[in-house]
This record gives structure tokens, C-alpha cells and sequence, in this order.
């Protein structure tokens, strides 16, 4: 069964089916994952062995994956990180947040977090804990965390336009099991409310138990969006400080960043 994070090939002259495949075979690698096979990558996204085979090779080529001789599997090269590091690096938008980031952090005892979508995730971009010598979530850039049941993922959802918002909530129901839809949907409905009154979003234990977070969506002067939270543990961070003191916080550094 492919993966759910594929990259969908769409018939059109606009897309490049074998550069499709190419970046399907290194999103399937996830946390954790030291070497993958031929066999496991074609069953993540549902592409014949025979054509994964050519893609690694090529991708071995080009630096992109490291073949193990040991294990005949594969790991992803240093030229995935080089893409990566150049993207963070040149990103006026991450120099900016990350003094207000850090202040706010400080202040609140808690986590910060900048993230971007990621298929039907969000990838950390950065994130600043407090530097005091407290319990707060270390949360490492380049990590991923479900849209459905998170603070940041339903902030990322009222900023986007309607149309891309029903698109993307739709193919999340698509990819929830049957069993957990109404809870995954109570949550998206609360997180439009909550934005609409208040200006921000809250995951009250939702993403992991005995953790409380908030967060504003930063859409920026171009009409990309993006997604700021706090968060940390629940006897730390309650409902009521999360809506008085941080929220109001987010809202002004959101403010502050969407012309970036």
C-alpha cells in the first residue's frame, strides 16, 4: 500500500512523472529509518520494484541516496541535508522570528514553533525552548507532526484560502481511519471557532496527553501560509494562560512576520 505522503502523479504536461517518483523515493524515508530496501520503498509508494530499482540508482548517482554494499540498501546522502541547510539558511522569515521566538519562550516557560506544511504534516522549521533549566518540549527541526490533531495544523487550516482548506480537510478524512473522523473533525470545527473568536487555536492534550499548546497561522505578503505555536506541559501551560497571556503574544508576532 503506498504511502499516504506521496506525491500524486498527475496527468498533465506540467509534471515530470520520473521527477515525481524520484522525490517520492526520498520523501518515504521517515525517523528512524537508517536503510531502506528496494522492496520497502516500492511497498511505501506503490511504484513497481523494477522502476524503484532505476530510481535508487540514480539517486545514488546523483548523491542524493548512499548504497550500504553490507545490508544492499539504502540510506539518504548528503545531498539531502545540503538542500535542506540552504533552505534554512536563507530564510529571511527564520532570522526574524527567532529572537521573538526565543523571548517568548523565555517568558513562558515553554516551546516555540515555527512549521510549514508537509503533505498532510507540518515540519518543524525551528524551534526555541526556554533557557532555563525546565521541562519543555524538545522538538528537533525537520520533525513532522500530523495536521489532524494539532494546534499548529488547525491554525495552518484557517489561514489558508477555502478552497485549499476544504481540499486539504478532505484529503485528511480520506487518510483518517473511520473510528477516529469525529473526534479528528470536533477538533477542526473548534479550531475555525476558536480562531474566529479569539484569533488563535488550541490542542488541549489532543496531539500528546498531559501536553497543552496554542497557535497562530502567519500568512505571509506572497499568500503562503505558515504556523506558530507554543507549547509545553499541561500543569505548565493551562487553558486559561494559554488564552490570556500567549495567545494575544502569538497574535502580535504573527503581526509582526507576515510581510516577510
Amino acid at each position: 500500500m503506498a504511502d499516504e505522503e506521496t506525491i500524486t502523479e498527475e496527468k498533465s504536461p506540467q509534471i515530470i512523472t520520473a521527477l515525481a517518483r524520484g522525490l517520492n523515493v526520498l520523501r518515504c524515508f521517515r525517523k528512524g529509518d537508517r536503510f531502506l530496501g528496494n522492496q520497502e520503498i516500492a511497498a511505501r509508494t506503490g511504484l513497481p520494484k523494477a522502476t524503484v530499482s532505476r530510481l535508487t540508482q540514480t539517486l545514488t548517482t546523483l548523491g542524493y541516496l548512499h548504497h550500504s554494499k553490507r545490508f544492499n540498501q539504502y540510506s539518504l546522502g548528503a545531498a539531502v541535508l545540503s538542500l535542506g541547510y540552504s533552505m534554512l539558511g536563507n530564510s529571511d522569515i527564520l532570522q526574524a522570528a527567532r529572537p521573538l521566538m526565543q523571548e517568548l519562550a523565555d517568558s513562558a516557560e515553554a516551546s516555540v514553533s515555527l512549521a510549514a506544511r508537509d503533505g498532510l504534516h507540518m515540519v518543524y522549521l525551528e524551534n526555541c525552548v526556554a533557557h532555563a533549566n525546565m521541562i519543555t518540549l524538545r522538538i528537533d527541526v525537520g520533525a513532522r507532526t500530523r495536521i489532524a490533531n494539532t494546534a499548529m495544523g488547525r491554525a495552518l487550516l484557517c489561514g489558508l484560502p477555502e478552497d485549499e482548506r476544504n481540499e486539504l480537510i478532505t484529503q485528511i478524512h480520506k487518510a483518517t481511519p473511520k473510528e477516529e473522523w469525529p473526534a479528528i473533525k470536533a477538533g477542526i470545527d473548534q479550531g475555525a471557532i476558536d480562531y474566529q473568536q479569539r484569533g488563535f487555536c488550541f490542542s488541549l492534550g489532543d496531539w500528546r496527553e498531559n501536553v497543552n499548546s496554542i497557535a497562530v497561522p502567519l500568512i505571509h505578503a506572497d499568500g503562503s501560509v505558515q504556523a506558530i505555536n507554543c507549547g509545553g506541559p499541561s500543569w505548565q501551560l493551562s487553558a486559561e494562560k494559554l488564552e490570556k497571556e500567549i495567545g494575544p503574544r502569538l497574535v502580535e508576532i504573527s503581526r509582526r512576520l507576515e510581510n516577510f
